[in-house]
């Protein structure tokens, strides 16, 4: 009997000594983080002629680079627009994309996919915004 209780307190202090360690010991694990850079939605939805005499409303936002900002706060943007300073010209980029596309490339998810691509090659090549990707929030084809 003496030698069972010697084997459950060898056990029960082998495992308080390994929680020890775990909780005050072990080195920390460093949180991941999932989205590198900012996500900086464009206020100001987009209304837009499609294919086919169809329409779609689209909002649209930037995963900015690490360390790209999103503009001065000094200057007030004109009536909805948002603090990015090249918004008008990233705002130019996806219009002339998306206006005239068959809303089936909308609609489909992988030919969306595209489409984003596209915006941000075309937004990364043509301004001084640097992205990581450009994500439709909210889209309805009509």
């Amino acid at each position: 009997m003496s030698r069972k209780k010697l084997i459950i307190v060898a056990v029960a202090v082998l495992v308080v000594a390994g929680l020890a360690y775990k909780m005050v010991l072990a080195p920390k694990s460093e949180s991941k983080v999932k989205v590198e850079g900012t996500v900086y939605v464009m206020p100001k939805e987009f209304l837009l002629n499609l294919a086919g005499g169809r329409y779609a409303k689209v909002t649209v936002a930037l995963v900015l680079a690490p360390g790209q900002s999103t503009g001065s706060e000094s200057a007030t943007p004109p009536e909805g627009f948002g603090a990015l300073e090249q918004e008008p010209l990233v705002r130019q980029i996806v219009t002339d994309n998306l206006t005239g596309v068959p809303a089936t490339e909308l609609t489909s998810r992988q030919a969306r996919h595209h489409l984003q691509t596209v915006i941000r090659k075309e937004v990364d090549k043509t301004t001084d915004v640097k992205t990581k990707g450009v994500v439709f929030t909210d889209l309805v084809v009509q």
